[in-house]
């Protein structure tokens, strides 16, 4: 083909009648992964995005006027993304380790305390012994992860690489009581088995209900898959901060991919893709002056299937994809006073701070929003950015005190808003910060800044605000329930002489498009995985 390349044009005259090697539409991080693997492997590359800018749900915005403050609005943590990819696509992006795990607050006796787990093995120990009288669970704790460490090492890698059998896979992990624990029983089976205090059974089960709204003891396993991913990240399962932000991972993405000759078109809409299977595809594009087409020999689409199935105007998805979790991006003034005097707050809000996330209280909330209300006693976590990567804030604040929040929520699926989301957020959001100030020694209010314009620097967001504004389907920030990182059937997987995008994991059922984005298998999380996997495809690897 005969273009030029490297830049981010805009008008809809500029690709002309050129066949690109590949157009991707979604500029998002896995988008954007794609783009520059196939652009630094000789292709011709155009990315379609509808916004004004990259990045999707992975962007540092300032969200309060006059505050100079650059929060990751949408996610926020990075575990996921493998080392490989960095260093294949030469990203001038990092990330920073947090000393503290998680601090759990509890009262018992009528007394405060709480589960500080990090810090080293004697102080973890420690604190488990005080919570819980002796030993036995910090025991049961370091077995159970590491078990779960072994699992990470011999599963992670498999996520860039051709997607293996389910037998392929059971045999690469080696451990028949791993496996079921993991792969077969509900999680809840084993959790219950191997802890008996309450608030660590709850601590143990978070990791299953990020985004993934299932009890403990869900048939379906979404509870299990939600898990797996959360612990096999990095292969070690570590959640780690981005340093700059989650803007900082895309915007190094965006400029490997146009380094490498990709063009990056923001502005632009696709509104649906014509493919007949034996010429090129054709992507109808739409900007504020009007409409145009793209042809390309294969298409990448960095959106969620539901959208897909909208492109290609075919049926959606049987079952429709739901989120269930309450975003809130905070700026204080200072970090409030524990009740918990044994804990510096530095800690406890440098790693993840669980609220109302006992075992009892997770499977109340369950309940409770299972059956169409607002959880009572909404469970949440909490972690501070600025603690661990202080470069987010403008240096006047780090040195006035200011740090960051970001609070998720659990337990809040999409339907709970439908009929009138912004009363429900008030309502959820009022029980929420109460929860956490339970466990202050002073109320969170009072340790808010404000913008330039005297208003509280706190903004939260349901499901429903993540599909209007990133067209999450349902606010699913996985696009649909996370899958198993083998192939499910009999066509999927690498040995079975099918076409390259079943062997990575990225088919749609049509041989020139393929699906990059949090909804492909082994999709979800800041991975950047299924982007490489659908490049891998494109290029026969």
């Amino acid at each position: 083909m005969t273009t030029s390349r490297g830049s981010a044009r805009t008008g809809l005259d500029d690709f002309g009648s050129a066949v690109y090697d590949a157009v991707i539409v979604g500029g998002g991080h896995n988008g954007l992964v794609a783009a520059a693997y196939l652009a630094r492997a000789g292709k011709s590359v155009l990315v379609l995005e509808r916004l004004g800018h990259t990045g999707g749900a992975a962007v540092s915005t300032r969200p309060f006027a006059g505050v100079d403050a650059r929060l990751s609005r949408y996610s926020y943590l990075v575990s996921l993304l493998p080392a490989k990819i960095v260093r294949d696509l030469d990203l001038r992006f990092s990330v920073r380790r947090r000393t503290v795990s998680s601090y759990t607050p509890v009262e018992r006796d009528g007394r405060p305390g709480g589960l500080l787990v990090g810090g080293g093995e004697a102080r973890t120990r420690e604190s488990f012994a005080r919570l819980t009288g002796s030993d036995r669970e910090y025991e049961s704790w370091r077995a159970f992860y590491g078990t779960t460490a072994q699992v990470a090492r011999n599963v992670f890698p498999t996520l860039t690489e051709p997607l293996p059998t389910r037998e392929e896979l059971r045999s690469r992990i080696d451990d028949e009581d791993a496996w079921r624990m993991l792969f077969e029983e509900p999680l809840g089976r084993a959790v219950e088995h191997r802890f008996a205090d309450d608030l660590v059974r709850g601590v143990v089960l978070t990791d299953g209900l990020i985004g993934t709204f299932a009890d403990a003891h869900d048939p379906s396993l979404a509870q299990n898959r939600c898990f797996l991913y959360h612990v096999i990240g990095g292969g070690t399962g570590d959640w780690d901060v981005p340093v700059g932000g989650m803007g900082a991972l895309t915007d190094a993405l965006a400029a490997s991919a146009r380094a490498a000759g990709a063009q990056i078109a923001t502005g632009h809409e696709a509104l649906r893709i014509d493919t007949d299977g034996a010429g090129p595809a054709e992507v109808l594009f739409r900007t504020a002056t009007g409409e145009g087409r793209v042809a390309a020999r294969k298409v990448l689409v960095n959106a969620s299937p539901a959208a897909l199935a909208g492109l290609l105007g075919e049926s959606p998805p049987a079952v429709p994809a739901e989120g269930a979790q309450l975003k809130v991006n905070m700026l204080l003034r200072k970090l409030p006073r524990l009740r918990d005097t044994a804990v510096d707050p530095r800690e406890a809000f440098g790693g993840t701070f669980h609220i109302a996330e006992g075992y009892a209280e997770l499977a109340r909330a369950h309940a409770e929003a299972a059956a169409g209300e607002l959880p009572s006693v909404p469970p949440s976590e909490i972690y501070c950015h600025s603690l661990t990567d202080p470069t987010i804030l403008a240096p006047e604040l780090v040195e006035q005190g200011y740090q960051t929040l970001t609070l998720f929520g659990l337990h809040t699926p999409a339907r709970l808003f439908a009929h009138d989301n912004q009363q429900a957020r008030e309502v959820l959001l009022t029980a929420t910060l109460a929860q956490l100030d339970a466990h202050l020694d002073e109320p969170l209010t009072d340790c808010l800044a404000f913008d330039a314009d005297g208003r509280p620097c706190i903004e939260a967001k349901t499901p429903i605000d993540l599909e209007r504004e990133l067209r999450l389907p349902g606010g699913h920030i996985f696009h649909r329930d996370l899958s198993w990182p083998y192939a499910e059937t009999d066509g999927q997987g690498a040995g079975d002489g099918d076409s390259a995008g079943a062997r990575w994991g990225v088919a749609t059922g049509h041989r020139d498009i393929l699906l990059c984005g949090a909804g492909a298998v082994r999709g979800g999380g800041v991975s950047g995985i299924p982007g490489h996997n659908a490049a891998m495809a494109v290029l026969g690897r």
